[in-house]
């Protein structure tokens, strides 16, 4: 748990252990995954993928363009690192949505 709350950490200081816990929970296991624990911002697919399953479903986004817009400032956010890893990701996605209160 503490290597995702450091990672996030890296971009929000003050993140808040108990919100990266739920998204970790949330993702349960696909972290185990070194390919599903990572966003891939080069695949359209991918994308799509968090836009449906996180910020649609999970966080009740209903504006797909907003959404999208959201998962391009993270990815823009997160460019300076190879392998971005989801935890992080959708933290941040839930930050910008200003839905982290809903985690």
């Amino acid at each position: 748990m503490s290597e995702y709350l450091d990672d996030v950490r890296r971009y929000d200081a003050g993140a808040d252990e108990e919100k990266v816990s739920r998204i970790v929970k949330h993702l349960g296991i696909a972290l185990r995954s070194r390919d599903a624990s990572l966003v891939s911002c080069s695949d359209p697919s991918e994308l799509a993928r968090v836009r449906e399953k996180w910020c649609e479903k999970k966080l009740g986004a209903s504006n797909a363009a907003g959404a999208d817009e959201i998962i391009a400032k993270v990815c823009e956010e997160m460019s300076g690192d190879r392998n971005k890893n989801r935890v992080t990701f959708y933290y941040l996605v839930a930050k910008h949505m200003g839905k982290l209160s809903d985690l």
